[in-house]
């Protein structure tokens, strides 16, 4: 592909994202997928220049842009190199009329701006959220140590405040390690290894993972349990679930049970459970806005409306799990949000609403939120996640 060929090809991405991102269509990642499947005159490097040009603009406007070439129309200001791409050629997009419309710069919408700053967030934090985020692994322990892989992994280097962690360059090829194939690592984001650990775990617990995706934590709470207990790993999604099992196979992790649950109705499918679990984990469905660095496009997927169901989904979501903790034991509360209204807000509802619960510091590293911990990219080199753990009375 020529260069103009590139811009074509990301301005066309682009209209695309913007399309799906409007109508609840599929991710960027997947639109990229999808459209390089049949274009396979598409080299590797033609790929990765549209796919830099895409998530550069992404990026550069909190707000979607009027259409794909009206984000790269702006990015003529910012970088030279895409002017000279506008040059009418074949396969390249037609010069640039000055009176065309581009994209207007900004982080975050305006009203989404607003909050973030009601929420305690400075103008670094928030700054923060998307610049490009490093790559994080966490060492399985039921098969590896840190110390143990650091010298085998390239350019790898330990994680202050994450024991369990290791960094790599952006970009690194986990998938084609040899200690990915025999399980010893995960992709696993510093931040969610820091507040994963407030579960504290213990071998011998039983313990449910209530929003358990494709299981992450799941596989995290299973190896600080030294495979001893049980990991009830549930969620309503069941594509994503279903990824959890060969994970857990690859990792070693014998003590993870998985239950699929209807939306709703989770109460009734967890029944059980109630009064007896020692920690019940709830990484609860959130806007992620502190997972920005990582997932840009969710920027403009977000809405007011879409806020006030995931906060009515939450507060749900903290009552069931409270019913399934026995008397003593914990809930830990976890978005990777940095909106009040997800985070600290949810917590002291709940407090209100159970005033015999305590709050307990629930981990070292982060700012005080609330009655909880807050971690950003800012502050902490992390992704953005809110976390406090509630101690069921005896």
């Amino acid at each position: 592909m020529t260069p103009g060929g590139r811009l074509s090809a990301a301005i066309e991405l682009l209209d695309a994202i913007i399309v799906a991102a409007r109508e609840g269509g599929a991710a960027a990642d997947t639109l990229i997928a999808r459209y390089f499947a049949t274009r396979r005159y598409a080299g590797s490097k033609d790929r990765r220049a549209v796919r830099e040009l895409v998530y550069e603009a992404i990026r550069r406007f909190g707000e979607p842009p009027p259409s794909g070439r009206a984000a790269m129309v702006a990015l003529v200001g910012i970088d030279p190199a895409v002017a000279a791409m506008f040059d009418g050629s074949a396969h390249a997009p037609p010069a640039i009329d000055p009176s065309e419309p581009r994209a207007v710069e900004s982080r975050v919408p305006g009203w989404l701006g607003r909050q973030l700053a009601e929420s305690g967030l400075d103008p670094a934090d928030i700054a923060s959220l998307i610049d490009r985020a490093p790559l994080d692994l966490r060492v399985n322990r039921l098969r590896a140590t840190p110390a143990g892989l650091v010298d085998q992994i390239a350019e790898a280097r330990l994680v202050d405040g994450a024991p369990d962690a290791l960094r790599l360059p952006t970009g690194t090829m986990v998938d084609q390690l040899p200690a990915w194939r025999d399980g010893l690592i995960e992709i696993q984001d510093v931040g969610s290894q820091m507040v994963t650990a407030a579960a504290r775990t213990q071998p011998g617990m039983q313990v449910i993972d209530l929003c358990a995706g494709a299981g992450g934590k799941a596989l995290a709470l299973a190896a600080a349990m030294d495979n001893r207990g049980i990991v009830l790993a549930s969620d309503v999604d069941r594509a994503r679930l279903s990824r959890l099992a060969p994970r857990a196979e690859r990792a070693g992790a014998t003590i993870i049970e998985t239950r699929l649950l209807d939306g709703d109705r989770e109460a009734t499918a967890l029944e059980d459970w109630t009064d007896r679990a020692d920690i019940v984990l709830i990484d609860a469905p959130c806007s992620g806005t502190g997972t920005w660095r990582r997932n840009p496009e969710a920027r403009w997927r977000l809405s007011p409306p879409r806020i006030a169901r995931l906060t009515a989904t939450q507060s749900r979501l903290l009552d069931l799990g409270a019913t399934l903790v026995r008397p003593g034991g914990a809930l830990v509360y976890i978005v990777c949000s940095l909106l009040d209204a997800e985070g600290a807000g949810q917590v002291d509802r709940f407090l209100a609403d159970h005033p015999q619960w305590t709050a307990e510091v629930p981990i070292a590293q982060g700012r005080p939120r609330g009655a909880g911990k807050r971690l950003t990219p800012a502050h902490d080199a992390t992704d953005g996640f809110f976390v406090a753990r509630l101690i069921r009375p005896c």
